[in-house]
């Protein structure tokens, strides 16, 4: 079995150790998403939503914390997120790439994130759209062929797990959701990060050509379920009080809005 959890929180882990230089890591996973934003591009048709622009690339008053944003929809995709926001070079960096799939199929979303803390944590998981301690087909047709992925990981002590203490955290992530923290930086480390995270995006691919339609008659409160879980995640992600810290208060609810598309300007599919 893999070594003992990480249970610290995320604020804790960095102020432990906050001048730590991880430029090299940040580029290297910079680089992994580039590649993974590239698959979603090639398959769906995406608009960046003006209502995020302003975010395109931003940094505090300091010029010290940075980051992007990009918000993008169409006609299969309700919201999509690629971005960004840290301290590459005193150890906090958070990269997400987040796709939420319009109401015309049930496949469940795709959550993808990575970065310091000021090791590397990762995080690798398909949001459930269905109640799947009532529907457990559904748990079985796109959670079931993911437990070997995520029994392997658990049972490989080079990739320590990490156990949020926040209670709305945990709720969130789904019986198969890979999180992970204080994973030691290296490139075995980095190949069999990426071998996941493609290997998790082409999974989401293929079960997006494969769906089946949603029935137009289920898709309003599909799409409602769906943008109560984006803000709910969005506004109490524990994380945020790190990036109240570096970019101040106010900036911060700007993000958390854009995030969950509270001033979206493109329409929702439907």
């Amino acid at each position: 079995m893999s070594g003992s959890a990480v249970t610290k929180s995320v604020l804790e882990l960095v102020s432990e150790t906050p001048d730590v230089d991880n430029q090299d890591a940040f580029e290297t996973l910079s680089a992994l998403f580039a590649e993974l934003r590239a698959k979603l591009d090639r398959r769906f048709a995406l608009t960046l939503d003006p209502s995020a622009e302003r975010f395109s690339s931003y940094c505090n008053e300091e010029g010290q914390g940075q980051g992007t944003l990009q918000a993008l929809s169409g006609p299969e995709m309700d919201w999509m997120i690629h971005s960004w926001t840290g301290t590459p070079t005193s150890s906090f960096t958070n990269i997400h790439l987040t796709a939420w799939l319009g109401p015309q199929i049930q496949v469940p979303h795709l959550w993808m994130a990575m970065g310091t803390i000021p090791e590397l944590f990762v995080y690798l998981d398909y949001g459930p759209r269905t109640d799947m301690y009532v529907d457990t087909d559904y748990m079985d047709r796109y959670f079931g062929e993911v437990n070997t992925t995520f029994m392997d990981v658990q049972n490989d002590p080079k990739l320590p797990s990490f156990i949020s203490q926040d209670l709305c955290t945990r709720q969130w992530i789904s019986p198969t959701g890979i999180c992970l923290a204080g994973v030691k930086p290296c490139a075995e480390i980095y190949a069999r990060l990426a071998e996941l995270a493609h290997q998790h995006i082409d999974r989401w691919l293929g079960w997006v050509d494969e769906a089946s339609p949603v029935a137009a008659e289920k898709r309003v409160a599909l799409a409602r379920r769906d943008l109560q879980m984006r803000r709910t995640i969005a506004e109490r992600d524990p994380a945020n009080v790190l990036v109240a810290n570096i970019y101040g208060e106010p900036m911060k609810n700007d993000l958390v809005e854009a995030l969950w598309g509270g001033q979206r300007v493109l329409k929702r599919p439907t």
